[in-house]
């Protein structure tokens, strides 16, 4: 999303400029051609040498040079920018902003640009939560532009309060859902799951898998950056919620189950790629399970058909549902099933370490899915935990993929091009 794409990035005069160094950088790495612009201000915090050698670009600060140039500079940023992001977002530049003026390099750009525009406010909290600087954040966004909330945390003068800058993660996922809100899900309403689910045998214990959910997260985090409103539905995993994507934390299979059907009757799309446990503990126990405590783990020890032996305890597993196939099953009936509002595009996944092409192939018709990607977890560069992916994507007309090892972020990228696909002949 941020390859060749041209941002600028205003800096205002406030201690959280250094922070955007990171940003640029960032941004330059992921391919973006990035001209930072400076208030005279944002000088005495960072040199603008620091963030020419980050952006590997010229930096622009002096409105009034003698030579004239930078008049003739900040138009012609103005008109190739495809977003102008300001970080930080200063109260009196917010105020300038609001009220059109244009008196530094940041605010004439502003002023002279069509490109959208996102702020990331950064100041003391008394000043960020004061009205009139609420008032001119709610100017500027009936204006258009997008203004990234201030965590709440310790501040440079020690106080605790709104006002810190977000995570550079977090400035990064609003560009590129800035940049993509145009894109080819735009209007489109898609629900993503992620991670493995967690099924308690005790309040201590639990069945569960390896997934780490890298595969979702990067699924809703493309979806987003299409222009998606995206509803990620995720297992217990140790990944920050994206930016801008709705997020619905569960735990346990039946959770999921609920939660799923609950968001899709008015979504474009599902895409299951969480790890759901096949099995459950029939009964949690209801307090921790000592060592030779009378209980049968998953069962009440009365209800057990064999004894204890010395060194354990017999576990009493249970099916989970099915999500896909039971949504399958529902749709297929007339009444008393589950009532879309639309057509729904159903993507599967298959996790498999044995005869993938054959195990992938037959959940593919029995979940009656428009698409299923398989892959082999046994494989060190595609398992749970890994970055990279190495998958087959089965199509519902008979057509297969095979697709090479490549970055998760670019297998979702190619499912998502196939549900646009799918979603243009729906």
């Amino acid at each position: 999303m941020l390859l060749n794409k041209h941002i600028i990035v205003g800096i205002c005069g406030g201690i959280a400029s250094y922070k955007a160094v990171e940003l640029v950088s960032r941004l330059q790495q992921a391919g973006a051609v990035v001209d930072v612009i400076m208030t005279e201000h944002a000088e005495d915090f960072v040199r603008p040498l620091t963030f020419s050698t980050m952006s590997h670009r010229p930096v622009y600060s002096d409105l009034w040079e003698p030579s004239g140039q930078a008049a003739e500079r900040h138009i012609a940023l103005a008109e190739i920018a495809e977003a102008l992001v300001i970080v930080p977002a200063t109260a009196n530049t917010i105020a300038k902003l609001a009220h059109g003026m244009a008196d530094n390099m940041v605010t004439a750009v502003a002023l002279a640009t069509k490109a959208p525009l996102l702020l990331a406010p950064a100041m003391y909290k008394e000043m960020y939560m004061h009205p009139a600087t609420q008032a001119n954040l709610a100017l500027l966004r009936e204006r258009g532009a997008v203004v990234v909330e201030p965590e709440v945390g310790r501040l440079a003068s020690g106080a605790f309060g709104p006002g810190r800058l977000p995570e550079t993660s977090v400035l990064l996922g609003a560009i590129s859902m800035l940049l993509g809100r145009k894109g080819d899900l735009a209007g489109r309403k898609v629900v993503v799951t992620a991670g493995g689910t967690q099924e308690p045998i005790d309040p201590v214990r639990y069945i569960g898998n390896r997934s780490s959910g890298k595969m979702g997260y990067a699924l809703a985090m493309e979806a987003r950056d299409r222009g998606a409103h995206v509803t990620l539905i995720s297992g217990p995993v140790a990944l920050p919620a994206p930016y801008g994507v709705e997020v619905h934390p569960v735990m346990t299979a039946l959770q999921m189950r609920d939660a799923v059907y609950n968001a899709i009757r008015n979504a474009d799309a599902l895409v299951m790629s969480a790890a759901v446990a096949d099995f459950r503990p029939l009964e949690a126990a209801a307090h921790k399970i000592k060592k030779g405590q009378g209980e049968f783990a998953g069962m009440p020890r009365a209800a057990g058909q064999a004894e204890r032996d010395a060194d354990g305890f017999p576990l009493y597993l249970t099916h989970n549902p099915d999500i896909l196939g039971g949504l399958a099953a529902q749709l297929g009936q007339p009444e008393g099933g589950i009532q879309l509002q639309r057509r729904l595009i159903r993507v599967g996944f298959a996790a498999e370490t044995d005869d993938v092409l054959a195990h992938a192939q037959s959940k593919l018709v029995a979940k009656q899915l428009d698409l299923l990607i398989a892959n082999d977890v046994s494989r060190s560069d595609s398992g749970f935990g890994a970055d990279t992916n190495k998958v087959f994507i089965f199509h519902a007309n008979g057509a297969v993929e095979d697709l090479p090892v490549m970055p998760k972020t670019e297998v979702a990228t190619a499912i998502w091009d196939r549900v646009v696909s799918l979603l243009g002949m729906a």
